[in-house]
């Protein structure tokens, strides 16, 4: 690609989820074990779904519960720990047909791959 000079290159992330047309998803994909513990999971899981841009419909967080809605389908997401440094990731579709977009349930598990070294932080408020 040329670029003239004293031009910068304008380059715009592409969503995986927007290239993957719909097709069968197997349930092995959906799930996921990660080497970290299960709030920190937890949290990353919604901060990935919110910078996805997908719409979070509600959260559970005793549970381990979020549920959302990616490109008109609605998903849960749960999170369950194994021990202290391991847990488990699950993303599937609420009606039980796993015939959507496969990028759905990767850029979720990318963006916490690439995030899983930030922890969350307590926010101190003067209420």
């Amino acid at each position: 690609m040329f670029i003239p000079s004293g031009v910068q290159a304008q380059t715009q992330p592409v969503s995986l989820s927007t290239l993957v047309t719909v097709q069968n998803v197997p349930f092995e994909e959906c799930t996921r074990v990660f080497n970290m513990n299960a709030e920190n999971l937890f949290y990353l899981t919604i901060a990935s779904i919110n910078a996805n841009r997908f719409t979070i419909d509600e959260i559970q967080s005793k549970t381990g519960y979020v549920l959302f809605n990616a490109v008109n389908k609605e998903f849960l997401a749960s999170v369950v720990k194994f021990d202290n440094k391991t847990s488990l990731l699950r993303i599937t579709p609420t009606n039980n047909v796993y015939y959507f977009q496969p990028g759905i349930v990767l850029n979720i598990f990318r963006y916490i791959d690439l995030n899983n070294s930030v922890r969350p932080v307590a926010i101190k408020t003067n209420l």
